[in-house]
């Protein structure tokens, strides 16, 4: 029987340390896990939800800056909101792995019916990082990183004197 002492009790555990199941919930009060389900779910109208990865915590100069660089952003549009994204140029990276795949004709293989699929091994001899500059009309710039190369504020910096004169 649920009785608001042990709602009060289960609440107060899970306040304790979040992360508990309710099998270890349900040791303390000494019920079974069922009542406890119901109780977390129904009662205290908890869910268990798994926690979102964010990749880094900004520090206040960083946070600064973002906002100075958003309010220079919003600046410019409000001038001429027409000739805005004509304007923009963005840029990504992203690692470009290399094989050479056999064909689809080349992997076929004679299998009996009801045989697994066969599994394609897929070895990656290297791979690559790719930049890419594009703004609205399409892609301004692609740079592959040497092999051995760091891509650290000195290149970065070179891939931008590039993408100057590109865009002279």
């Amino acid at each position: 029987m649920t009785t608001p002492e042990i709602i009060d009790q289960i609440n107060e555990l899970i306040l304790k340390d979040r992360r508990n199941s309710t099998k270890s919930i349900a040791e303390e009060p000494g019920i079974s896990r069922e009542p406890v389900g119901s109780i977390v779910h129904e009662d205290l109208d908890m869910r268990k939800l798994s926690a979102k990865w964010v990749p880094k915590c900004l520090k206040a100069d960083q946070k600064r800056q973002r906002y100075e660089s958003s309010e220079q952003l919003l600046e410019f549009f409000q001038r001429d909101p027409n000739d805005f994204p004509s304007r923009l140029v963005t840029m990504d990276e992203t690692w470009l792995y290399h094989f050479d795949p056999d064909t689809t004709q080349q992997s076929v293989e004679w299998q009996h019916s009801g045989s697994p699929r066969p599994k394609i091994l897929k070895n990656f001899p290297g791979k690559v990082l790719a930049s890419i500059f594009w703004d609205q009309d399409g892609i301004v710039l692609i740079d592959y990183l040497p092999k051995g190369q760091t891509f650290n504020a000195e290149y970065y910096l070179s891939l931008l004197v590039q993408l100057k004169d590109i865009l002279k």
